[in-house]
């Protein structure tokens, strides 16, 4: 909602200094963090990203995958469909719901710490339980619940970057989290397909991953102070029902169209990205006379071969594209054209259906990845429409990464089963949602 509708919450600065002051080194918590602090703060963003993006997306694009492969081959596009679809619309209320009970939160240990640490433990022990399971209703409530618990962590864990981290540290900081998303991505692929065959280790890791993981960011960050006595308007069923509109008035214009642009552009990516091991096996590798088990040992080959070219050119675009956009004070038409060149690498497999194809996606769109990973997250906190509500709004924002699954992945799957297992189609259609996405973030007004 935006200022405008509605009476804001109260933050730890009810009186937003950073917005009277405009002083970009000063935080949206009335905090000034010292050189010292900035890298502390850096460092937890960036390791956190690391090491959750590592079993995340091993867990999704390889392992659930190969998984339901193993159980029933002959549905495993549609079950992949219907996992991954009810499991986002659980992390779409999730982000919601846990964005603003956080800005609510009132506690000795601030408002986002409790959520970022009980979130990593809860769905550690969702992940933990896959290894006991092979039915598919179970491995359904468990997925949704890693799926509810990962955005209880992680719409408070991005929400501290608006409370916490000034315009001063911003672009750099979101730049190194972006280098960390890429870095654990490209690792996740990685290691997830060096663990297609030993699925049950690959869960067990995962678990331990996200359970430790927000101790560890939050002891790295300065201590994020007491708001017990900061006072907040009455919760309410009428508040938390309040709490899933989004924003709206002149002020919400720009937020509209990073909330679509950044909804399309990784629906487009995710078209590819979750269905990397189909579409190796099933695309690339089409015809090959090979057994089951030959075939997902060519493919893990092949996608831990595209997991390193896409680390070099992701990291290497991920940590230059902040510090200059900082620099030359850009935001928008970097992260615009970093949507076309993913478009361009995801036209490679469909112009050359080879492991050359592979190898320039993982090139090509590694690189518009990796500058999309680090600018996006500051562009979105820059068209917030209101500050005090940064964990609802943010919750809202990142709605689109969830919804973005739920529209590839039943977009995948309903071309693939059309098209009767043909992966060609999937494409086209994936480059032309991201060139849309392209057009909506360049319609963002006030910003470079």
């Amino acid at each position: 909602m935006s200022s405008s509708t509605q009476t804001p919450l109260a933050s730890p600065s009810s009186s937003h200094p950073k917005a009277a002051t405009c002083d970009p080194a000063v935080a949206a918590d009335g905090s000034r963090p010292s050189t010292k602090d900035g890298i502390r703060l850096g460092v937890g963003f960036t390791l956190d990203a690391i090491v959750c993006a590592i079993p995340w997306i091993g867990l999704g694009s390889i392992a659930l995958p190969q998984l339901l492969d193993q159980i029933d081959p002959g549905s495993r596009e549609a079950m992949l469909g219907l996992i991954n679809g009810i499991g986002s619309i659980v992390a779409l209320l999730a982000n919601i719901i846990f964005g603003t009970c956080s800005d609510l939160t009132r506690s000795r240990f601030g408002r986002r710490s409790p959520w970022i640490i009980s979130g990593g433990i809860l769905t550690g022990l969702c992940v933990f339980g896959l290894i006991f399971t092979r039915s598919i209703p179970l491995i359904i409530l468990l997925w949704c619940g890693a799926q509810m618990f990962y955005n209880w962590m992680k719409v408070p864990f991005i929400a501290t970057m608006s409370d916490r981290v000034p315009d001063k540290f911003r672009g750099t900081i979101s730049s190194f989290y972006g280098a960390g998303v890429v870095l654990g991505q490209t690792l996740g692929s990685l290691i997830g397909a060096l663990f297609i065959s030993k699925l049950n280790s690959a869960f067990g890791y995962s678990a331990l991953a996200f359970g430790f993981m927000g101790v560890i960011v939050v002891s790295v960050w300065p201590r994020e102070h007491s708001n017990k006595d900061v006072p907040r308007e009455p919760v309410s069923l009428r508040m938390m029902l309040a709490s899933f509109r989004p924003p709206i008035g002149r002020n919400a214009r720009n937020f509209w169209y990073a909330l679509s642009g950044r909804l399309l552009l990784v629906s487009g990516y995710t078209m590819i990205s979750t269905y990397q091991l189909y579409i190796v096996k099933y695309h690339i590798y089409k015809g090959s006379k090979v057994s089951a088990t030959q075939l997902s040992t060519m493919a893990a080959g092949l996608i831990a071969k595209m997991a390193v070219v896409t680390l070099i050119a992701s990291l290497a675009s991920a940590l230059l594209a902040g510090p200059i956009t900082d620099f030359i004070k850009m935001r928008k038409l970097p992260v615009a054209l970093a949507g076309v060149c993913i478009a361009v690498g995801v036209a490679m497999p469909w112009i050359f259906p080879s492991e050359m194809g592979m190898y320039l996606f993982a090139l090509i769109a590694g690189l518009g990845y990796g500058v999309y990973n680090a600018i996006d997250q500051a562009l979105n906190v820059q068209v917030l429409p209101n500050p005090e509500e940064a964990g609802k709004d943010l919750g809202i924002l990142n709605i689109s990464n969830t919804l973005s699954h739920v529209i590839g992945v039943a977009l995948t799957s309903w071309v693939v089963v059309a098209a009767h297992g043909n992966y060609t189609m999937i494409f086209p259609v994936s480059i032309a949602i991201v060139l849309v996405a392209s057009f909506l973030i360049m319609r963002i007004k006030g910003v470079r």
